[in-house]
């Protein structure tokens, strides 16, 4: 049974009790037609509930009728609004109008009347109302019915899902309602500290999970550790971290049964035809392409926005990379310039036209810069050089970049991408924990831990991927869809292209766009030669004479960018106001390229702003007898 998304076309959990805080109404009267649970209470009807509690996983509408719908990159698991341009890995992109709320959020002017952060509250306790409804139904199943080892796995999963759900909202909206299973009234206050009860399903879970599952889409006891010790870490237990994460990292396996590793390269991260055998999956969202129901809900919809606007991609040009983040993969003698990566500007394409001469930067860089960001003249996957200004929807707002990591390889568009709507879906899973993130967790324990050694070896270890030549972005990859390869760059002058062919020269591995103007012209073709990759380990003397925790941080940066978690490291380690209001300052001036001048002005105040407001509707549903039971965070 694969839990994708086929089988959540019945969708009991919620017909059981839709969570909407103080909309008793929703849990006082049956839904018509739903099953009760005195029916459902077997084997069959607690896999079917478990597999409804999953299916929540993606925050997409399939719940819409239910809690009242909301576009699906409100609710997108992967954090990009609130993770990634909140915390300056990109801008919001496409023009300054479209989705303007972002804004908003980006610059920390948002107010709890938002309905973004409304549908993020919904979505994620419409998670936790599934979750309690396999751990109610539990309670009335017969060992007959189903065996006392299935039913104590069934409640691990559904607890480790259940303590998932209230960590996203425990690290977004801080002061949150407690609700589970004996909840009789869900209209709770949020005035009490839930850490321990997140705490307390994910150490259930990691006692009773096995180790291996029959589906990989299911989670297993190892991932349930690795997650502690991420809960760990977020309130600085560091010592109780260590200790988990560091047992999770040397015995740790998936759900396959296959030992915690690192992917050979990049690049395999993102591949959905390597998700079987995937040493780096702890605790993945699991995406579909074509499910059969011509909708992309089940497709990573939360990121459908996310391409390269005019482009083979048709929408949307939102989520471009920041020129900070650019900046911050220079390197020198192969290590990052933690405090001085702005220095110098990696020289981007801002105002010139993709028929326009473009030199790239060729100075040194960290490789991983360009598995992550899309920049003019290097290889986007294999759909050509990226061509700059042409697949940009505003330059002069967000910039010249666009992101990598989502987006499909066109010799997999046939089995990767869902194009039934107007904006793609595509079968990429996301890595809620993979194990790159384990090893950066594990190190920044050690370090707190007084254990810089470990440290050390474990960022190494995610550095030596890196560093590794093989696993390199180079113009090998423009070749599967060139049109044409020739020995050697005099042979330009002779062929038959259009404008925006690329062609690769054998002779030194360059490629070639025609611009237009004349094939027999050289001065009518944009040479783009290899990037300048430069990247080392950390020798332990290079180790003992830096700031340790600053360049675990600044790793974790340059590893995880685009993958939704900026943001609350930067919170949780109570440097956000420093680094962001620093970010503002830079990005939004000329001096990051000429864009991101819409963040002049912008922000962070300490004390208010690690966490998002309490959104309004769920104030006012909240009110008994006058009174709302849940209170605003601090600051809103």
């Amino acid at each position: 049974m694969n839990l994708s998304k086929k089988l959540i076309l019945v969708l009991t959990a919620g017909a059981l009790s839709f969570l909407l805080l103080g909309c008793e109404d929703h849990l006082d009267v049956p839904a018509k037609g739903a099953l009760s649970e005195d029916v459902l209470a077997d084997e069959q009807g607690v896999q079917t509930l478990l597999i409804g509690a999953y299916a929540a996983l993606d925050g997409q509408n399939e719940w819409s009728g239910a809690v009242g719908g909301g576009l699906g990159w409100e609710a997108s698991p992967d954090n990009w609004i609130y993770g990634s341009v909140t915390g300056g890995d990109a801008h919001k992109g496409s023009d300054a109008s479209d989705q303007g709320p972002i804004n908003n959020i980006q610059q920390f002017n948002a107010d709890p009347t938002l309905g973004f952060f409304d549908t993020k509250w919904k979505a994620l306790y419409e998670g936790v109302s599934r979750a309690n409804s396999v751990l109610r139904l539990l309670e009335q199943v017969d060992e007959e019915d189903m065996g006392a080892e299935a039913q104590l796995t069934a409640a691990a999963e559904a607890r480790f899902l259940r303590g998932h759900y209230y960590f996203e909202l425990r690290k977004f909206f801080y002061r949150v309602p407690w609700i589970d299973e004996n909840t009789e009234n869900v209209n709770q206050p949020n005035d009490r500290e839930i850490w321990e009860d997140i705490e307390a399903d994910f150490q259930f879970a990691y006692d009773n999970l096995p180790a291996t599952q029959s589906d990989r889409a299911r989670v297993n006891s190892w991932a349930a550790a690795s997650y502690l010790g991420k809960v760990y870490l977020y309130q600085e237990k560091t010592a109780e971290a260590y200790d988990i994460i560091e047992t999770a990292i040397n015995n740790g396996t998936t759900s396959e049964g296959v030992s915690y590793d690192l992917m050979e390269s990049p690049r395999d991260i993102w591949d959905p035809e390597q998700e079987s055998g995937n040493p780096e999956a702890i605790f993945y969202l699991q995406m579909v392409a074509d499910d059969g129901t011509v909708q992309i809900s089940n497709s990573n919809q939360g990121m459908m926005l996310n391409f390269p606007y005019n482009s083979p991609f048709r929408c949307c040009g939102f989520y471009q990379p920041t020129q900070d983040l650019v900046n911050s993969y220079r390197t020198e003698n192969g290590l990052p310039l933690i405090d001085s990566y702005r220095d110098e500007l990696v020289t981007n394409d801002m105002g010139i036209g993709s028929s326009s001469q473009f030199e790239p930067y060729d100075g040194e860089l960290d490789p991983r810069l360009d598995w992550t960001v899309g920049r003019r003249g290097v290889a986007y996957h294999d759909w050509g050089p990226f061509p700059g200004q042409r697949w940009v929807r505003d330059q002069s707002y967000a910039g010249p970049y666009y992101g990598k990591k989502h987006v499909y390889w066109q010799s997999q568009e046939g089995t990767v991408a869902n194009n039934n709507q107007w904006a793609p879906g595509t079968s990429i899973n996301y890595p809620v924990i993979r194990f790159a993130d384990l090893l950066l967790m594990g190190a920044e324990a050690a370090v707190a831990e007084g254990n810089s050694e470990q440290a050390r070896e474990w960022v190494n270890r995610v550095r030596e991927r890196a560093a590794n030549p093989d696993g390199w972005v180079t113009n090998d990859l423009n070749r599967d869809y060139a049109a044409d390869i020739v020995e050697t760059e005099s042979e330009l002058t002779g062929l038959d292209v259009s404008s925006g062919d690329w062609v690769v020269v054998n002779e030194d591995n360059s490629t070639h766009t025609y611009l237009g103007g004349g094939e027999d012209d050289l001065d009518n073709w944009n040479r783009y030669d290899e990037p300048n990759y430069d990247i080392s380990t950390y020798s332990a003397a290079d180790w003992g004479t830096i700031d340790q925790m600053a360049a675990i941080q600044f790793e974790r940066k340059l590893e995880l960018a685009m993958e939704g978690h900026r943001f609350f490291d930067l919170a949780r380690w109570g440097i956000a106001e420093e680094t962001l209001n620093s970010y503002f300052d830079w990005e939004g001036s000329s001096v990051s390229g000429s864009h991101g001048g819409y963040l002049s002005g912008s922000s962070f105040t300490a004390g208010t702003n690690e966490y998002f407001p309490i959104p309004q509707n769920q104030i006012d549903l909240s009110t008994e007898d006058g009174e709302a039971q849940l209170q605003q965070n601090p600051g809103y």
